[in-house]
């Protein structure tokens, strides 16, 4: 095991404008289950694939506990990888497939197969281990891509979307697994995904790329609770935060019907950039539904409800002003809020519904940077 630190790695592709991964700057810890999420394009791949070997590094460096590693070739970095689409050798038994990297690097027949049982035994594949990939579901090839890498006995793991090719029910069970498996192995382990609630669920932190940039690092509990700036706060959470962007007057931030009070420490940490507006973000479960009466309630026009027994989440617009409604939305889209609601009360397509945003539970970015602002 051993710890991995990228200092300022860069990839810039020939004829690219801009490098794919831009001076990324990252400590993760011996044993840490680190989470590189973001959209598409967005370098996260290409991260993974630089601490592989498998990408140029033309900036920086790529440390393997104090072991410089940016131009060692990729079998002598002790990693091991966990592909996409499996990568198993369709004429080889589960146990051939487990093995076959042991058996590369002339591991005696008998320590090859004390390590594939122990392996096996681990992961549930015991009785599969004579079978060959063709016999077996996603989930099972994607236990046997995981004994691969595990009987190697590496100082860290990588996975580039390991569980994007199963269905949604074996996504959440094998994912369970795997966060489960890794702790219980204490591998270092570097985690590809564009999956959000993966990135949550699983990661003892989770480090949120854009366009190349890291935007923040932190625990799940911090990029939910504090992001840092207006991307992170519309990437983190499912569903996703309303973001709006106000007037700000009279010690609140204003748009249409809709009140949100603001700190003094807030509003001192506007700038001139940002033009006397404030871009504010609140999650669905931050709102309480109220009668109309409450000053600074903010009107929602519902256009769709979800119920999922457990819980609502109602779709709206902005009520009152077209043109002003455009200045708010959410992950599903532009001009479009989502309210958490009681799913014993559930309002009807067309209701108007009132909100309010609970004490403490906002978030104040600055529209001109798009950073977090105190209070």
């Amino acid at each position: 095991m051993a710890s991995v630190t990228y200092d300022h790695a860069t990839r810039l592709y020939p004829g690219a404008e801009r490098p794919a991964v831009d001076a990324l700057n990252l400590e993760i810890a011996d044993g840490e289950f680190l989470v590189l999420v973001g959209p598409s394009g967005c370098g996260k791949s290409t991260s993974l694939r630089m601490l592989a070997g498998l990408e140029e590094v033309n900036g920086g460096r790529i440390l393997i506990g104090d072991r410089d590693v940016t131009n060692v070739p990729p079998k002598d970095r002790d990693i091991a990888m966990v592909f996409q689409n499996y990568a198993l050798y369709p004429h080889m038994s589960v146990a051939d497939n487990m093995g076959f990297a042991l058996k590369i690097a002339g591991v005696n027949k008998v320590e090859i197969r004390k390590r594939v049982e122990e392996a096996a035994k681990v992961l549930d594949l015991t009785q599969y281990l004579e079978r060959k990939p063709k016999a077996l579901s996603g989930g099972q090839r994607q236990r046997v891509a995981m004994g691969r890498a595990i009987v190697r006995s590496p100082q860290v793991f990588l996975m580039d979307e390991p569980l994007s090719n199963l269905d949604a029910k074996l996504r959440v069970q094998t994912r369970t697994q795997i966060a489960s498996l890794q702790r219980r192995l204490g591998v270092t382990t570097v985690y590809v995904t564009h999956d959000q609630t993966e990135a949550m669920t699983m990661g003892d932190r989770i480090c949120v790329l854009k366009d190349g940039l890291l935007m923040q690092v932190g625990s799940p509990r911090e990029l939910y609770d504090t992001p840092q700036n207006i991307f992170v706060a519309g990437f983190i959470g499912s569903p996703a935060m309303n973001i709006g962007t106000f007037e700000v007057s009279d010690g609140y931030a204003k748009l249409g019907h809709a009140k949100v009070p603001l700190t003094r420490q807030t509003i001192q940490a506007l700038t001139p950039e940002d033009k006397n507006h404030i871009t504010v973000g609140f999650r669905p479960e931050s709102l309480t539904i109220v009668d109309h009466e409450v000053d600074g309630a903010i009107p929602v026009d519902v256009t769709l409800v979800e119920n999922l027994g457990s819980d609502t989440f109602i779709y709206g617009s902005l009520g009152g002003d077209k043109e002003i409604a455009e200045n708010i939305g959410s992950g599903a889209g532009a001009a479009q809020l989502i309210v958490r609601g009681d799913p014993r009360n559930v309002p009807l397509k067309g209701d108007r519904i009132w909100a309010t945003i609970r004490a403490g539970e906002d978030h104040h970015f600055s529209p001109a940077s798009g950073k977090r602002l105190p209070g």
